[in-house]
């Protein structure tokens, strides 16, 4: 097998894996309300905690993998994952369990990043779309699995069984990882690299200077596009299970639904990766932000199980298309000597949306109702679309069929 092959193999296997894992825990957010005592809304802080470990892992792991490789994110990160999630195994307050989560969240952002760039290291630059896909289509498949065995396994035999496989996985992810040949880059040149003094903000401005001057708008776009995504995937997440359980389902209920848009995603990965690297990139970022925004509008008049189980299919074939399309047009306008520290920039500000998802849904959903959060993060995402749609410029480069006259 050559270095390559199981370079991509053993990527897209830890891919699975722990979002297999990290799937393992929506489900069980209204089992967290009766084991820690705590409300639906503060058990929905479960996420919250490991978006906000995210939030602060991107800029660390951007740097880290700029001046270092990929190899110490790659390895360390299912680590530090491992011993993060073990304390859901042994703790009895709630508190520790999100300072675990936060942890966890901010070694899976860098650990995410240096996949990534591995990968991209790995194929050739009109083979971005179908790596990107792949990850993130296979990341899905993981998830909704897991959600499937998490509500399960929760609802039987308790949150601790749940931590207990999750960081087992996390373990085993690590010695799959050692196997992941070093896909460093040579150092870039100097006149190359970001400048890295003065104030946080001025590195930042800089770093956004590196980009093609035609560009610049079109990266701020894939910003708040992607914050609107990760706004859309976490109050899915995070919000869904307690919209579920005002209207009577149970935790498999819950489980069975997050399958339905994994598999939906697990369709779409083949497809989705030939539409950005052939088609356009636009043609599927456009609708993997207008559909769920027109799927939210839909979530608040379901009142059982099979309508969600409809938009389940819909949001599972815009999550397919969204799959890595993002990223792929951010590594397109990214010039190589910062496209860690762009793509971290870029899901810093992101994170923002993960972050707000969960916070502000789980208030919204205790003060008026589950459905109402659903009502107010539809707008955003439809504002995303048309920002893409209208404001953003195409990143595929196409080789023409024949030389100008």
């Amino acid at each position: 097998m050559s270095p390559v092959v199981r370079g991509l193999t053993m990527l897209y296997l830890t891919t699975i894996l722990l979002g297999f894992a990290h799937g393992m825990l929506p489900p069980i957010i209204p089992v967290l309300e009766d084991t820690f005592g705590v409300s639906g809304g503060m058990a929905a802080q479960v996420v919250t905690a490991f978006t906000m470990g995210r939030l602060i892992g991107q800029p660390l792991g951007g740097t880290l993998i700029d001046k270092f490789g990929t190899r110490p994110a790659v390895l360390g990160g299912p680590v530090v994952i491992g011993i993060s999630v073990s304390v859901g195994i042994v703790t009895q307050w709630f508190w520790p369990l999100l300072v675990g989560l936060f942890i966890a969240g901010a070694a899976d952002s860098m650990w995410m990043l240096g996949r990534e760039v591995a990968g991209v290291d790995l194929v050739k630059p009109n083979q971005r779309g179908r790596l990107m896909s792949g990850f993130m289509g296979f990341h899905g498949v993981g998830m909704g699995l897991g959600a499937w065995l998490g509500g399960t396994v929760g609802e039987e035999m308790g949150i601790r069984a749940v931590f207990a496989i999750y960081t087992g996985i996390a373990a085993f992810v690590f010695l799959v990882s050692v196997l992941i040949p070093s896909a460093e880059r040579p150092p870039a040149a100097p006149e190359a690299a970001a400048p890295t003094g003065g104030s946080r903000l001025e590195r930042l401005r800089n770093l956004y200077l590196q980009i093609d001057p035609r560009l610049r708008t079109t990266y701020l776009v894939l910003v708040f596009a992607t914050a609107s995504m990760m706004l859309y995937r976490m109050a899915y997440q995070a919000i869904l299970p307690l919209r579920m359980d005002e209207i009577g389902l149970d935790p498999s209920d819950i489980g069975t639904l997050f399958l339905v848009v994994s598999f939906g995603s697990l369709v779409m990965i083949v497809p989705a990766g030939f539409v950005v690297d052939k088609i356009g990139r636009k043609w599927a970022t456009v609708p993997s932000t207008a559909i769920p925004g027109i799927a939210f509008l839909l979530i608040p008049f379901t009142g059982d199980f099979g309508p969600l189980i409809a938009i389940a299919v819909l949001m599972g074939f815009a999550n397919g298309l969204s799959l890595g399309s993002v990223a792929t047009s951010t590594y397109d306008v990214a010039p190589d000597a910062v496209r860690a520290r762009l793509q971290a920039a870029r899901r810093t500000v992101a994170e923002v949306g993960a972050i707000t998802g969960p916070l502000l849904g789980g208030f919204l959903a205790v003060q008026f109702g589950a459905g109402i959060a659903f009502f107010v993060y539809a707008p955003v995402l439809l504002i995303a679309g048309a920002l893409l749609m209208f404001v953003a410029r195409e990143t595929l480069v196409k080789r023409p069929a024949t030389a100008a006259a």
